[in-house]
């Protein structure tokens, strides 16, 4: 296919605000191939459409990957009460939420990060960022949050359930997260640009993500050093692709599995899309879709599972992706 002309004239007015990768590949190969902008602004380096960046929450989907895997081995359960796993700790979360409730955002579950509340580039970790190597180091910000909902009545997006997610992964497993995203996701769909980086020592291909539109003040103080399951990989336009093929081929899930995470559960009106087990979905279409945005993070990858079209946006601050996603989000309305 090639690009309808009304989309590569929403392309060409978003693109003198943007900086970051935008991506569009189709069952023939790349449509789309734009890179602009700074990765780091101090020393001018350039980005590339190879050029990793952060996802934010678009990592989200890997922790849910991950339940499922660990749960075809038998080491879990996504209809068992997360108090099996976590004992005393947290014990203002409800004695009925599951695990499956924590990955669709139903638990109910008070929120260390409350996205009605924060704001894109506030600092809201209250523990010091170069602590949080592991899910189970965020416990202490987990803590004291009450209950807000009946376990499985509301969809509330809810940070703080996915982190609790991945804190069970880790103690099933022995592993850390970043442990678990390099070995159930980045493995077995080949993924080699993919992972959760230290942010206080990022390799020279990595975009640096800043407060502003202007300046060099980078996010590294307002996001953990080591993500957790709540998002923040790193990764590229190619693997982000490449994700999506392994996801819908079978590679990371089940069919069952994977029917089990694109079931639309809930419709949000704020984002105006659906949401599944770990995935957005069109509010109305069959395309899937990963988001995020945070301090330095913006990003939205769409695909198509029946024709394997994806558009794929990565921006390095927290806002100036959205231009770029929106004139790319035509492409899967008539799906």
């Amino acid at each position: 296919m090639s690009l309808p002309n009304a989309v590569v004239e929403s392309v060409a007015a978003a693109t003198p605000t943007f900086t970051g990768v935008a991506t569009v590949d189709g069952p023939n190969g790349r449509e789309l191939e734009l890179a602009t902008g700074l990765a780091h602004r101090a020393l001018a380096v350039p980005m590339t459409p190879q050029t990793r960046i952060g996802i934010a929450s678009g990592s989200k989907t890997f922790t849910a990957i991950i339940a499922l895997r660990l749960a075809q081995r038998g080491l879990l359960a996504l209809d068992a009460p997360v108090r099996n796993w976590l004992g005393d700790d947290l014990p203002l979360i409800a004695p009925g939420v599951t695990l499956e409730q924590l990955l669709t955002h139903t638990s109910g579950i008070g929120d260390y990060l409350d996205e009605d509340i924060v704001g894109d580039n506030d600092y809201i970790l209250s523990e010091p960022v170069h602590r949080l190597t592991t899910s189970e180091a965020f416990l202490p910000m987990l803590e004291g949050h009450e209950q807000r909902d009946e376990p499985g009545s509301t969809f509330r997006y809810n940070n703080g359930g996915l982190v609790v997610a991945a804190i069970i992964e880790e103690r099933v497993t022995g592993s850390t997260y970043a442990e678990l995203v390099a070995a159930e996701v980045a493995g077995p769909a080949g993924l080699s640009k993919t992972g959760i980086l230290r942010t206080d020592s990022l390799p020279a291909d990595v975009a640096l993500g800043y407060i502003d539109t202007e300046g060099d003040q980078s996010n590294l103080l307002h996001l953990p050093v080591l993500a957790s399951g709540d998002g923040g990989a790193f990764t590229t336009a190619d693997d982000v692709h490449a994700f999506w093929l392994a996801l819908v081929r079978g590679e990371l899930v089940t069919a069952e599995d994977l029917a089990h995470m694109t079931r639309p559960r809930n419709y949000s009106e704020s984002e105006n899309m659906r949401y599944g087990l770990g995935l957005w979905l069109h509010p109305s279409g069959r395309s899937l879709i990963l988001e995020g945005c945070d301090a330095g993070q913006s990003f939205r990858s769409t695909h198509d599972p029946v024709t394997g079209l994806t558009a794929t946006v990565f921006g390095n601050t927290a806002r100036n992706a959205w231009n770029m996603i929106d004139a790319l989000a035509p492409l899967f309305d008539a799906a």
